[in-house]
């Protein structure tokens, strides 16, 4: 199949003066994203990022079975990612919030370690510089007055314990702590959770299984589910529901390019758009809406199409009680030399949906990833 050349673009203005660059915004949780995250940073410092806050494996879910709190570990991954990585951003804050507790230490030693951080006794925290060291030792002590007496250290961030102590110290919020360690992270870019209140993902399966928690679904800590997931839903509090907040819905109305991205297709990219408001404030957008497919192998897509993964998220997003004219998805971008499933038969459908195919070269070194400088060029190109 002939590649389509991008959309004519001003890259080289964009790259010159980031600091003005558009407001790409993306629905995406996990780690997938952040490569590309990096280099966007290059050429705009106001891309946003709505992660999802219902991750419920690693360390997070120790914090979050402790706390009864969103799962921040996503949140700190993608801060780090578009952290600025000169001097100006302070390094060595970078470094404490990157660092991990050991898994072959005992919990008393392993407790003990953080203490010694949290009082600046450790090189971790002691070579930051005031005010800075004082801000970091004080929520680490907040953590530790609240972590229960069984809470399993091994292996936690030490980023995700500086963010949990920020959200209990500051009334179960994250917005104080995350608009901080922004500033002093000289982060290139403005990172959220889609929502702040506590929920589970519910998943069920073609053959009527329903698993609860994210961890379940993925097949990285778990088996794979091995057949196609049917629903995915959130579990919550009763009486309470997930939602949008005005915040968030307002980076929404402001972003110049709405992407759906790579990566855990249900468990990272659906998930963001489950909390009530959601699909609203993405149907009164104006700006362009492109989704970049996976590539490579994901568990959770086990038997689905890709014009299925379309079809999902098209229902998700509310184009099923629309009128058939009514698009909610514009653009779909890959490329056919790596996703073998955009043939003919793909093109027609789009067409009839009204979904724009911009067919590029993606590739990198391996098929199974698309290059970051190339999909970041694509997307900016679209702006």
């Amino acid at each position: 199949m002939e590649k389509e050349e991008p959309r004519a673009n001003s890259g080289a203005q964009i790259t010159n003066a980031p600091e003005v660059g558009p407001r790409l915004l993306f629905f995406s949780g996990g780690t997938a994203l952040n490569s590309l995250a990096a280099e966007l940073k290059r050429h705009t410092h106001n891309s946003i990022h709505l992660v999802t806050p219902f991750d419920s494996g690693g360390s997070s879910a120790a914090l979050r079975a402790a706390f009864n709190m969103p799962a921040v570990g996503d949140l700190r991954s993608r801060m780090m990612a578009l952290a600025d990585d000169t001097c100006a951003g302070h390094p060595e804050l970078y470094r404490l919030m990157t660092y991990r507790l050991p898994t072959e230490l005992g919990q008393q030693q392993l407790r003990l370690h953080l203490e010694q951080i949290s009082q600046a006794t450790d090189p971790l925290s002691s070579s930051l510089q005031q005010p800075l060291q004082g801000l970091i030792c004080h929520y680490l002590e907040s953590f530790l007055q609240e972590a229960p007496e069984e809470f399993d250290y091994r292996g936690a961030s030490l980023g995700n314990l500086v963010l949990t102590g920020g959200y209990l110290r500051d009334g179960r919020s994250l917005t104080p702590i995350t608009l901080l360690l922004a500033e002093l992270l000289e982060m290139r870019g403005i990172v959220c959770p889609i929502t702040q209140q506590v929920g589970q993902l519910r998943v069920t399966t073609e053959s009527g299984r329903t698993l609860v928690g994210q961890h379940l679904m993925t097949g990285k800590e778990s088996p794979p589910l091995g057949e196609r997931i049917t629903e995915v839903a959130l579990e919550h509090p009763p009486g309470q529901i997930v939602l949008l907040r005005p915040a968030e819905r307002d980076l929404i109305q402001s972003a110049d390019l709405l992407v759906f991205p790579p990566g855990s297709f249900f468990s990272s990219l659906i998930a963001n758009l489950l909390p009530e408001g959601v699909a609203g404030a993405i149907a009164s957008s104006r700006a362009p809406k492109v989704f970049v497919p996976n590539l490579g192998l994901d568990p959770e897509l086990y038997g689905m199409t890709l014009r299925d993964q379309i079809e999902v998220l098209q229902r998700q997003l509310g184009a099923i009680t629309e009128p058939q004219s009514a698009s909610k998805i514009d653009l779909l971008l890959t490329d056919s030399n790596l996703h073998p499933e955009v043939d003919s038969q793909l093109i027609c459908w789009l067409k009839e949906q009204g979904i724009e195919l911009l067919d590029i070269d993606l590739a990198g070194a391996s098929t199974d990833r698309y290059d970051e400088q190339k999909l970041c060029q694509s997307l900016l190109a679209l702006v």
